[in-house]
């Protein structure tokens, strides 16, 4: 099959640009045609705020590059991971009209919520969901701050959902958990296409020992994670296990203010992928104390394949992915003593840790391999083709030409 990856990278790097990468190599060691077509968010700088606006709703300029991209590979599927802000939902049209499916991964919120999170305030937000026109994100500037910025989003997905682009233009969509495609299906999105498809770990970085007394973060320093709400957790001076963070952002000086003044937390800022699996294999337990609807943190996929448990807070998809008991323990939304007693429970051996590791370390090999994944992200492509196909009664003689036997 003749597959053309789309994607939008941020000026930040993160877990939607491993995924585009890992997709693109499993696909290729399947025997796929792979063609990538990116867009960087670096080009945003220098831009006019109405010029780029514009280019949020529709770039023009991004489809004559991306159509030559599909005309050279023959592409049956494009797979779109990332269109914002400069690739645009413009690309769907390019790529129906090249006879191409439309697939799109559905890593965060953007096309129900401006923030792409429903977060606001410290706390869980959701008053933009189902709504035509996404006016609270513009009174509360929702966007980076800005009211001119969420009032370009918000602009963005009214002028879609008036042209029923969501509807019409995209064939598939790829949600990563049960609760994610449940948001979306309430935000209007139609059932039948949306599919759940779990992320990967590829290679697999094996299992871990567990020997180190310590607990792990690993991830952005940001509101959203709760690492205000975890560095109070640690203030409790019976805790008892030390915590290492590894990762950097605007919460940087907080945490490096609690290093600094409690001996039981460590900072060490960014590390190189080897050295952050190492320290989560001998980590005892991994501390994920997001504040918002995560979509599916590569994160706990990589803990769980070093055998590693999770305590992450009960909100959002997390109880889909952790088992209490079993692969790690959840606490309640907010509750920074709730979070440090799920911490002391796992540490202080009150539920057998060889035994939960194993378990972890399972829940990993049954569903968050790269063999696990190919038949499921295959069968997703098929099905968008079938709906391109449907969409008119008969494949697009586009479509049809190009057809290959995966």
């Amino acid at each position: 099959m003749n597959i053309l990856l789309a994607h939008n990278f941020y000026q930040q790097p993160g877990g939607e640009d491993q995924v585009f990468a890992e997709e693109a190599r499993l696909l290729e060691s399947h025997g796929h045609q792979v063609t990538r077509f990116t867009m960087d968010n670096d080009a945003i700088d220098g831009m006019g705020r109405i010029g780029l606006a514009r280019k949020t709703i529709w770039n023009r300029e991004s489809q004559a590059p991306l159509r030559k991209a599909i005309r050279d590979s023959r592409a049956q599927v494009v797979h779109f991971h990332n269109t914002f802000p400069l690739i645009s939902p413009a690309a769907y049209y390019t790529a129906h009209e090249e006879g191409a499916a439309v697939v799109q991964t559905l890593h965060n919120y953007r096309l129900i919520c401006p923030a792409a999170t429903f977060y606001r305030a410290g706390g869980v937000c959701e008053q933009c969901l189902g709504r035509a026109i996404t006016w609270p994100a513009v009174r509360h500037a929702c966007y980076r701050d800005s009211r001119p910025a969420s009032a370009a989003i918000t602009a963005m997905l009214a002028y879609h959902k008036w042209k029923n682009t969501w509807s019409r233009e995209v064939d598939l969509y790829i949600a990563l958990t049960e609760f994610a495609a449940s948001k979306f299906v309430q935000g209007g999105f139609q059932k039948d296409k949306v599919l759940v498809k779990s992320n990967f770990v590829d290679p697999d970085p094996g299992f871990g020992s567990g020997d180190g007394d310590y607990a792990l973060f690993v991830g952005r320093l940001a509101p959203e994670k709760g690492v205000a709400l975890m560095i109070q957790a640690w203030q409790n001076p019976k805790l008892g296990i030390n915590l290492k963070i590894i990762g950097d952002g605007p919460l940087r000086g907080e945490v490096e203010k609690a290093a600094a003044s409690n001996p039981q937390v460590q900072y060490l800022g960014r590390r190189a992928l080897s050295e952050v699996y190492g320290m989560m294999g001998s980590a005892r337990l991994l501390v994920f104390p997001s504040q918002w609807y995560e979509g599916q943190p590569r994160t706990i996929l990589e803990s769980f394949a070093k055998g590693t448990p999770v305590v992450a807070c009960r909100l959002g998809s997390m109880p889909e992915l952790i088992q209490p008991g079993r692969t790690g323990l959840l606490f309640e939304p907010g509750d920074a003593c709730d979070l440090a007693q799920k911490v002391t429970v796992l540490h202080s051996g009150q539920i057998e840790q060889n035994e939960m590791r194993k378990n972890a370390r399972k829940q990993f090999e049954q569903h968050f391999t790269a063999a696990q994944n190919y038949p499921i992200l295959l069968g997703c492509y098929n099905q968008a083709l079938g709906q391109l196909g449907g969409a008119s009664g008969q494949s697009t003689p586009t479509s049809q030409d190009r057809m290959q036997t995966p």
